[in-house]
C-alpha cells in the first residue's frame, strides 16, 4: 500500500489594490463567506483568516486591507497590516484586476514586493469582465517584472479559474502539520463576524452617501433558551449628521440594515437571531488606541 501523503500547513497571503478583489476571491477560496465585500474600495480594514483543506494540505489565507498611499492614521494602520500579512506568509498572491491593469497601487506593491526579494504568484482577476484579447498582453508585461512564480487568470466571483489556483497554492506550503481543527473556517471570534456582517450592510445600503469612518461593536451575544441568540450592536460614525443618514427618515435605513443583517446572521448561523442596532456619534474613536487593537490594528503605523 502507498504511504498517505506528508501534511502540509502554510500561511497565504492576499495582497492587491483597494477593490482587487481579494475579498471575493477568499470567500471562493473557502467555500463560504468569512470576508465582507463590497463594490466599494478599502472595505476589509485589517487582516482576516480564512481556513481551507485542499488534499493533505491546511492552507491559512490572511485576506489584507488594499494597498495604497495613506493619508490618515487609520489607512496607515490599514496599509501596515497588509505588509504585514506578506512578512508572515510563506507564499504571496498579488491580485491585479484585469480591468484597469497595473495602476499606480499596483505598481506600489510590485516594487515594495521586489524591494522584500519576495516571489509571488499572479492571480490576474475579473477576467470575466475583460475581453479576452487583452490578457495575454497583460499578463505578459507582469510576467516581465521578474517576481512571479506562476500567473493565473481567474474569476474570483464566478470561480474560473480558482480551483487550479489552490492546487498550486496546496503543493507550494510546506510539509508540516495542520495548525487548525478540520472544521474550522475562520480565526475571527463570532462577536467580530457579526459586527462585520452588519457593517457590511452599512457599506452596501448606504451607497455614495457612505460615512466612511464607521465602525460596528457588537456589544452583547446572549444565546436563549429556545436555541436562538439575540445580539446588540452599536453602529459608531464621527458626526450628527453622519448619524441622520444611518437612520434615514424615521428611522427606515437603520431598519432595512438591520433587516438585512439579521438575515445574512441566520444564514450564516443556522438560526434565528434577535438583531437590535444603535446609533452612536463617537467623534474621535479614529484616534482611540483600542478601536486599533479590537481591529487587530497598529495605533502607531
Amino acid at each position: 500500500m502507498s504511504a498517505a501523503p506528508e501534511r502540509r500547513c502554510g500561511f497565504v497571503a492576499l495582497v492587491g489594490a483597494p477593490n482587487a478583489g481579494k475579498s471575493t476571491l477568499l470567500n471562493q477560496l473557502i467555500g463560504a463567506k468569512v470576508s465582507i465585500v463590497s463594490p466599494k474600495v478599502q472595505t476589509t480594514r485589517s487582516r482576516v483568516i480564512g481556513i481551507v483543506i485542499e488534499g493533505a494540505a491546511q492552507l491559512v489565507f490572511i485576506d489584507t486591507p488594499g494597498i495604497f498611499a495613506p493619508k490618515r492614521r487609520l489607512e496607515r494602520a490599514m496599509v501596515a497590516a497588509a505588509w504585514a500579512g506578506t512578512g508572515d506568509a510563506d507564499v504571496i498572491v498579488l491580485l491585479v484586476d484585469a480591468m484597469r491593469g497595473i495602476d499606480d497601487d499596483t505598481r506600489r506593491i510590485i516594487d515594495g514586493l521586489k524591494s522584500a526579494g519576495r516571489r509571488v504568484v499572479l492571480a490576474l482577476d475579473k477576467i470575466d469582465r475583460v475581453d479576452p484579447p487583452r490578457l495575454l498582453p497583460l499578463a505578459d508585461q507582469l510576467r516581465r517584472e521578474g517576481i512571479f512564480d506562476a500567473v493565473f487568470m481567474i474569476s474570483g466571483l464566478t470561480g474560473d479559474g480558482v480551483a487550479d489556483l489552490k492546487r498550486h497554492l496546496a503543493a507550494s506550503l510546506p510539509e508540516g502539520p495542520w495548525l487548525f481543527p478540520e472544521d474550522q473556517l475562520t480565526d475571527l471570534p463570532q462577536r467580530l463576524i457579526a459586527a462585520e456582517v452588519t457593517r457590511e450592510q452599512v457599506f452596501l445600503q448606504l451607497h455614495q452617501e457612505l460615512p466612511y469612518a464607521t465602525f460596528v461593536e457588537t456589544d452583547s451575544w446572549e444565546e436563549r433558551a429556545d436555541g436562538s441568540v439575540r445580539i446588540a450592536q452599536t453602529v459608531h460614525v464621527q458626526r450628527e449628521s453622519q448619524k441622520a443618514i444611518v437612520l434615514g427618515k424615521r428611522g427606515r435605513q437603520i431598519k432595512e440594515i438591520g433587516a438585512r443583517a439579521r438575515a445574512e446572521l441566520e444564514r450564516q448561523l443556522e438560526r434565528k437571531v434577535h438583531l437590535f442596532l444603535f446609533v452612536r456619534v463617537s467623534e474621535n474613536w479614529t484616534e482611540d488606541r483600542e478601536r486599533y487593537r479590537d481591529m487587530g490594528l497598529e495605533f502607531e503605523s
